[in-house]
C-alpha cells in the first residue's frame, strides 16, 4: 500500500471511529438493565447514559430524563463524561490537521517535509482520542461489572448489564488507534533524506581552461 493510500485509509477509520465515539457518548445505553413481573406487560427496560437515563415500557412508551446535578453524579460517571468530551476534541483536531497533512490535499505541497509532519501530527491526535475513548468506556464498564456481583438485595435478573454504547465505545476506540496508527507511519525521515540527496550538487568534470 502506497503512502497516499495508507494515509487516506488511516483517516477514514479514525473519521469513522470519531463519528462512532460521538455516537457512544450520546445514547443512554451505557447500561441496561431488564425487569419482568408475572405478567409480560409489566416488563419494563431501563437504560443509563453519561447524561440521561432511560425507561422503555413493553407498550413501546419511552421516556427519558436528564441527569439532575453535575456534581450529584458518580464519581466514575463525571470521570467518563470528562474523558469522552476530551476524546471528541481530540478527534476534531485531528480531523482538521490531518486534512492539511496528507498527500492527497494541495496544502503545503510545495513543503512534503512539514506535510508529513503535520500528518503525523494528526495521527498521534487520533491516537490520543482513542485511548480516551478507551480509557471511558472500561472505566465505565468496570464500574458495571462491579455493581452486578457485589453483594445486593437486587435480585441478579433485575441488575445493570453492559449496554449497546459501551460496544460501540470499544470499536470506536479500536478504529480511532488504528487510523492513527496509519497516519503516523508517515515519517518525514525519508522524504528528508531523498530531497538532500537530490539537492547535492553533482561534481563537475569539465575543466576549466584560462
Amino acid at each position: 500500500m502506497g503512502g497516499g493510500a495508507r494515509e487516506l485509509a488511516g483517516y477514514l477509520a479514525a473519521l469513522a471511529g470519531w463519528v462512532a465515539a460521538l455516537a457512544a457518548a450520546v445514547l443512554p445505553q451505557w447500561r441496561q438493565s431488564s425487569y419482568a413481573g408475572d405478567a409480560i406487560i409489566t416488563a419494563v427496560g431501563l437504560h443509563e447514559g453519561l447524561w440521561m437515563s432511560c425507561a422503555a415500557q413493553s407498550t413501546g412508551q419511552v421516556q427519558c430524563r436528564l441527569h439532575d446535578s453535575l456534581l450529584s453524579l458518580e464519581v466514575h460517571i463525571q470521570t467518563c463524561r470528562a474523558l469522552m468530551v476530551i476524546s471528541l476534541l481530540l478527534g476534531f483536531f485531528g480531523i482538521i490537521v490531518s486534512v492539511v497533512g496528507m498527500k492527497c490535499t494541495k496544502v503545503g505541497e510545495e513543503d512534503p517535509v512539514t506535510k508529513s509532519r503535520i500528518a503525523v501530527a494528526g495521527g498521534v491526535l487520533f491516537v490520543l482520542s482513542g485511548l480516551c475513548t478507551l480509557a471511558a468506556v472500561s472505566l465505565y464498564a468496570t464500574q458495571v461489572t462491579y455493581e452486578f456481583f457485589r453483594k445486593s438485595t437486587i435480585p441478579i435478573n433485575a441488575r445493570y448489564e453492559f449496554g449497546s454504547a459501551l460496544f460501540v465505545g470499544w470499536g470506536a476506540a479500536s478504529l480511532s488507534m488504528l487510523g492513527g496508527s496509519l497516519l503516523c507511519c508517515s515519517c518525514p525521515a525519508k522524504e528528508r533524506r531523498g530531497q538532500q540527496y537530490h539537492r547535492q550538487p553533482q561534481p563537475s568534470t569539465a575543466r576549466e581552461y584560462v
